[in-house]
Protein backbone atom coordinates (compact mmCIF):
# COMPACT_ATOMS: atom_id res chain seq x y z
CA UNK A 1 0.00 0.00 0.00
CA UNK A 2 1.30 3.47 -0.86
CA UNK A 3 2.34 5.91 1.83
CA UNK A 4 0.78 9.08 0.38
CA UNK A 5 -2.46 8.92 2.35
CA UNK A 6 -0.62 8.19 5.60
CA UNK A 7 1.64 11.18 5.10
CA UNK A 8 -1.21 13.51 4.07
CA UNK A 9 -3.38 12.43 7.00
CA UNK A 10 -0.52 12.86 9.46
CA UNK A 11 0.33 16.31 8.09
CA UNK A 12 -3.32 17.33 8.41
CA UNK A 13 -3.60 16.11 12.00
CA UNK A 14 -0.41 17.92 13.01
CA UNK A 15 -1.67 21.12 11.37
CA UNK A 16 -4.94 20.84 13.31
CA UNK A 17 -3.06 20.23 16.57
CA UNK A 18 -1.01 23.41 16.04
CA UNK A 19 -4.18 25.35 15.19
CA UNK A 20 -5.92 24.14 18.35
CA UNK A 21 -2.92 25.15 20.45
CA UNK A 22 -2.81 28.69 19.10
CA UNK A 23 -6.57 29.10 19.49
CA UNK A 24 -6.21 28.21 23.17
CA UNK A 25 -4.20 31.41 23.70
CA UNK A 26 -6.85 33.92 24.73
CA UNK A 27 -6.58 37.59 23.82
CA UNK A 28 -6.15 39.69 26.98
CA UNK A 29 -8.65 42.35 27.95
CA UNK A 30 -6.95 45.71 27.80
CA UNK A 31 -4.72 47.60 25.42
CA UNK A 32 -1.65 48.04 27.61
CA UNK A 33 1.46 45.92 27.16
CA UNK A 34 1.31 44.87 30.81
CA UNK A 35 -1.92 42.97 30.06
CA UNK A 36 0.29 40.52 28.15
CA UNK A 37 2.41 39.67 31.22
CA UNK A 38 0.04 36.99 32.57
CA UNK A 39 0.20 35.29 29.15
CA UNK A 40 3.97 34.75 29.23
CA UNK A 41 3.72 31.20 30.71
CA UNK A 42 0.98 30.34 28.20
CA UNK A 43 3.12 31.66 25.35
CA UNK A 44 6.25 29.84 26.55
CA UNK A 45 4.40 26.53 26.82
CA UNK A 46 2.98 27.13 23.32
CA UNK A 47 6.44 27.80 21.88
CA UNK A 48 7.85 24.64 23.46
CA UNK A 49 4.98 22.51 22.13
CA UNK A 50 5.15 24.16 18.71
CA UNK A 51 8.85 23.26 18.53
CA UNK A 52 8.08 19.68 19.57
CA UNK A 53 5.38 19.34 16.93
CA UNK A 54 7.77 20.77 14.35
CA UNK A 55 10.39 18.22 15.35
CA UNK A 56 7.90 15.36 15.07
CA UNK A 57 6.61 16.63 11.73
CA UNK A 58 10.13 16.98 10.33
CA UNK A 59 11.38 13.60 11.54
CA UNK A 60 8.12 11.88 10.56
CA UNK A 61 8.55 13.30 7.04
CA UNK A 62 12.12 12.00 6.82
CA UNK A 63 11.11 8.61 8.22
CA UNK A 64 8.32 8.22 5.67
CA UNK A 65 10.65 9.33 2.89
CA UNK A 66 12.80 6.30 3.76
CA UNK A 67 9.74 4.04 3.81
CA UNK A 68 8.86 2.07 0.68
CA UNK A 69 5.27 1.10 1.57
CA UNK A 70 2.93 0.95 4.55
CA UNK A 71 1.16 -1.96 6.19
CA UNK A 72 -1.81 -2.15 8.55
CA UNK A 73 0.59 -2.33 11.49
CA UNK A 74 2.31 0.85 10.35
CA UNK A 75 -1.06 2.60 9.97
CA UNK A 76 -2.06 1.69 13.54
CA UNK A 77 1.36 2.61 14.91
CA UNK A 78 1.06 5.98 13.19
CA UNK A 79 -2.40 6.54 14.70
CA UNK A 80 -0.94 5.64 18.10
CA UNK A 81 1.67 8.39 17.66
CA UNK A 82 -0.94 10.90 16.50
CA UNK A 83 -3.09 10.08 19.54
CA UNK A 84 -0.36 11.12 21.98
CA UNK A 85 0.54 14.18 19.94
CA UNK A 86 -3.13 15.20 19.88
CA UNK A 87 -3.00 15.52 23.67
CA UNK A 88 -0.31 18.21 23.45
CA UNK A 89 -2.80 21.11 23.21
CA UNK A 90 -4.46 20.00 26.45
CA UNK A 91 -1.28 19.56 28.48
CA UNK A 92 0.27 22.66 26.91
CA UNK A 93 -2.70 24.77 27.93
CA UNK A 94 -2.90 23.27 31.41
CA UNK A 95 0.81 23.80 32.03
CA UNK A 96 0.79 27.38 30.71
CA UNK A 97 -2.41 28.44 32.46
CA UNK A 98 -1.05 27.16 35.78
CA UNK A 99 2.38 28.75 35.38
CA UNK A 100 4.25 25.45 35.11
CA UNK A 101 2.85 23.99 38.33
CA UNK A 102 4.04 20.52 39.33
CA UNK A 103 1.16 18.29 38.19
CA UNK A 104 0.65 19.93 34.77
CA UNK A 105 4.40 19.97 34.13
CA UNK A 106 4.65 16.28 35.07
CA UNK A 107 1.68 15.36 32.86
CA UNK A 108 3.29 17.29 30.00
CA UNK A 109 6.31 15.02 30.44
CA UNK A 110 4.11 11.91 30.49
CA UNK A 111 2.60 12.90 27.14
CA UNK A 112 6.08 13.61 25.70
CA UNK A 113 7.32 10.25 26.99
CA UNK A 114 4.38 8.35 25.52
CA UNK A 115 4.73 10.20 22.19
CA UNK A 116 8.42 9.25 22.11
CA UNK A 117 7.55 5.61 22.79
CA UNK A 118 4.87 5.73 20.08
CA UNK A 119 7.39 7.18 17.60
CA UNK A 120 9.81 4.37 18.46
CA UNK A 121 7.01 1.79 17.93
CA UNK A 122 6.22 3.34 14.53
CA UNK A 123 9.90 3.26 13.61
CA UNK A 124 10.17 -0.40 14.67
CA UNK A 125 7.01 -1.29 12.73
CA UNK A 126 8.45 0.23 9.57
CA UNK A 127 11.81 -1.49 10.02
CA UNK A 128 10.09 -4.78 10.82
CA UNK A 129 8.00 -4.63 7.64
CA UNK A 130 10.84 -3.50 5.39
CA UNK A 131 13.69 -5.53 6.77
CA UNK A 132 16.87 -4.99 8.72
CA UNK A 133 18.61 -3.87 5.52
CA UNK A 134 16.03 -1.18 4.77
CA UNK A 135 16.99 2.45 4.38
CA UNK A 136 15.37 3.34 7.69
CA UNK A 137 17.15 0.54 9.56
CA UNK A 138 20.50 1.72 8.18
CA UNK A 139 19.71 5.35 8.98
CA UNK A 140 18.53 4.74 12.55
CA UNK A 141 21.59 2.74 13.55
CA UNK A 142 22.16 2.81 17.30
CA UNK A 143 19.80 5.82 17.72
CA UNK A 144 21.43 7.39 20.78
CA UNK A 145 19.14 10.46 20.76
CA UNK A 146 16.12 8.19 20.46
CA UNK A 147 17.22 6.25 23.55
CA UNK A 148 18.29 9.28 25.59
CA UNK A 149 15.09 11.29 25.05
CA UNK A 150 12.69 8.91 26.88
CA UNK A 151 15.18 8.62 29.74
CA UNK A 152 15.27 12.39 30.14
CA UNK A 153 11.45 12.57 30.03
CA UNK A 154 11.22 9.80 32.64
CA UNK A 155 13.66 11.75 34.83
CA UNK A 156 11.79 15.04 34.34
CA UNK A 157 8.38 13.66 35.36
CA UNK A 158 9.16 13.05 39.06
CA UNK A 159 11.46 16.11 39.11
CA UNK A 160 8.44 18.24 38.22
CA UNK A 161 7.17 17.61 41.75
CA UNK A 162 10.47 18.77 43.27
CA UNK A 163 11.34 21.68 40.99
CA UNK A 164 9.27 22.40 37.90
CA UNK A 165 11.97 24.47 36.23
CA UNK A 166 14.39 21.54 36.21
CA UNK A 167 11.74 19.42 34.50
CA UNK A 168 11.05 22.24 32.06
CA UNK A 169 14.76 22.58 31.41
CA UNK A 170 14.98 18.88 30.57
CA UNK A 171 12.07 19.24 28.12
CA UNK A 172 13.89 22.15 26.48
CA UNK A 173 17.14 20.13 26.41
CA UNK A 174 15.47 17.25 24.57
CA UNK A 175 13.89 19.68 22.10
CA UNK A 176 17.30 21.26 21.47
CA UNK A 177 18.79 17.80 20.86
CA UNK A 178 16.22 17.19 18.12
CA UNK A 179 15.96 20.72 16.72
CA UNK A 180 18.41 19.95 13.95
CA UNK A 181 16.62 17.64 11.49
CA UNK A 182 17.64 13.99 11.61
CA UNK A 183 20.43 13.95 9.04
CA UNK A 184 20.92 10.18 9.29
CA UNK A 185 18.02 9.47 6.95
CA UNK A 186 19.03 12.23 4.53
CA UNK A 187 22.57 10.82 4.48
CA UNK A 188 21.42 7.25 3.80
CA UNK A 189 19.00 8.40 1.08
CA UNK A 190 21.83 10.39 -0.49
CA UNK A 191 24.06 7.31 -0.51
CA UNK A 192 21.28 5.31 -2.18
CA UNK A 193 20.95 7.86 -4.98
CA UNK A 194 24.70 7.89 -5.78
Amino acid sequence: MGKGRLEAFSDGVLAIIITIMVLEMKVPHGDELNTLLPLIPVFLSYVLSFVYLGIYWNNHHHMLHATQYVTGTILWANLHLLFWLSLLPFVTGWMGENHFASAPTALYGVVLLLAAIAYWILQRAIISSQGSNSLLAKAVGRDLKGKLSPLLYALAIPLAFLEQWIAGGLYVLVALMWLVPDRRIVRVLGEKET
